[in-house]
């Protein structure tokens, strides 16, 4: 979406967002395109914002535009790259940021527009709707009058620049998971009925309910100039790069498909014609040792492997590992073999909401009894104090569903999954709670090891 003056062509492969604002950042004063990437996943901020971060203050060590030359080991204090790590880390910050301080800032008194003026919202779907956004502001905010949705909150910050701005949203269809996410309708509503100067450009492929629920585009968007554009829809999952057929398999297992799984299966495996091995290993085991060492042998020099596990996975400590609701995720993600807080020691399990926007290389998936096959269908369970118990909620049930969507799509590489056999002297490890869905994953031809 984009209000002007003069005429600019949409940007082709906007999947790209964090690269087009870490460009743009790096305008000299004076320029107007700076950029800003937003998102409202944390997990994903902080290591984006460490990892670049670091990148930087590698590089900085590396040059020295004084003596024009690589120096390790002088420490020149008269050019640009003599700065702290901090210096550097508040500088990473100021163009990747979470969503919700970007739209606080817009209501602080005084503040006329945004310093930047390309504005890229990462899983834009998942905007709050006005009802939700309303209900913080007042209870959180103490905005007692505030009425807006956060897209329209958004668009209203970026609006205010008297000449021109660019909103880059990325969008994936049918994604919102969570209670008072909007879609990108919302952001259409928007426009429509408060920002109608805006162009909007838009995929043509973008339709369907997943999309715009019951309406259409044209529909949503009649008071506003809109062009379709085929070269804005990305249609290969850039996640896992071997395989575009990957999330369909963990769509199918998780929803009990089982022929389609079979079906999928050996395409997503077959053996690369040059190496003659597996293009995309999905495999299957009982033995968590035996997961470690796979993801061991199979990774490559600074390739990542670690355990991902759902935040329902309670009973995963009996085998020496955690799900901890917080760590220091950009640790797990970016330290070294060294650091015990790595995910290379796979002591310490990521789970959905740790590692959603986050990929690693290769993967042990723990496929725990919160999620469990039982006579031809999965039930939904929680562990809470010392025993099990049925999950009934529907809106639960789903995030539960979609927990293992995420689990079983973080691994650009390949995966193993590991299913414990339980243990008959632990009420709460009753191997009835893991052997039927070890059965349904082994029944659809997952390689056992």
């Amino acid at each position: 979406m984009k209000r002007e003056n003069g005429s600019t062509r949409p940007r082709k492969n906007i999947s790209v967002g964090l690269n087009i604002a870490n460009r743009r950042h790096h305008f000299q004063e004076g320029d107007e395109e700076h950029a800003v990437f937003l998102s409202g996943n944390e997990p994903l901020v902080t290591v984006l914002r460490e990892a670049l971060t670091r990148d930087k203050v590698e590089k900085k060590k590396m040059y020295c535009t004084d003596c024009k030359a690589r120096d390790l080991n002088r420490n020149c204090t008269n050019c640009e790259y003599n700065i702290t790590k901090n210096g550097i880390f508040s500088e990473t910050k100021s163009f990747i940021q979470m969503i919700h301080w970007f739209r606080d800032d817009s209501l602080l008194e005084g503040h006329s527009a945004p310093i930047d003026k390309i504005a890229i919202f990462d899983e834009a779907q998942r905007a709050w709707k006005k009802e939700q956004l309303s209900k913080f502001m007042r209870t959180k905010k103490g905005q007692s009058h505030f009425n807006m949705s956060e897209p329209e909150c958004l668009i209203e910050y970026m609006n205010r620049h008297k000449d021109w701005a660019v909103i880059v949203c990325l969008v994936g269809g049918g994604q919102e998971i969570h209670d008072g996410e909007a879609g990108i309708a919302e952001w259409f509503n928007a426009i429509n009925e408060h920002f109608p100067s805006w162009k909007v450009f838009c995929s043509d492929r973008m339709a369907g309910y997943e999309y715009a629920r019951n309406s259409s585009i044209d529909e949503l968007l009649f008071n506003a100039e809109v062009h379709k554009c085929r070269e804005l829809h990305l249609s290969v999952s850039m996640r896992s790069f071997r395989s575009e057929l990957v999330s369909a398999f963990a769509k199918a297992i998780i929803d009990g498909d089982e022929a389609t799984a079979k079906e999928l299966y050996p395409k997503i495996i077959q053996a690369d014609s040059a190496t003659n091995k597996m293009r995309y290993p999905i495999l299957l085991t009982r033995n968590l040792q035996t997961a470690k060492e796979w993801v061991r042998n199979i990774s490559h020099g600074t390739e990542r492997y670690g355990i991902i596990a759902s935040s329902g996975a309670k009973r995963l400590r009996a085998d020496g590992v955690t799900v901890p609701k917080d760590i220091e995720i950009e640790k797990w993600f970016l330290n070294g073999k060294d650091d015990v807080n790595s995910s290379y020691f796979m002591e310490v399990a990521a789970s959905e909401f740790k590692i959603q926007g986050l990929e690693i290389d290769y993967a042990v998936v723990v496929w725990e009894a919160d999620y469990r096959y039982l006579d031809g269908k999965f039930t939904y369970n929680n562990f809470a104090g010392s025993s099990w118990s049925k999950v009934n909620n529907p809106i639960a049930q789903n995030y539960q569903k979609n927990s293992y969507r995420v689990l079983l799509t973080r691994a650009q590489q390949g995966y193993i999954i590991y299913v414990p056999k339980g243990n008959p002297e632990d009420v709460t490890r009753n191997p009835e709670y893991y052997d039927q869905t070890y059965n349904y994953l082994k029944k659809i031809g997952i390689i056992e090891i």
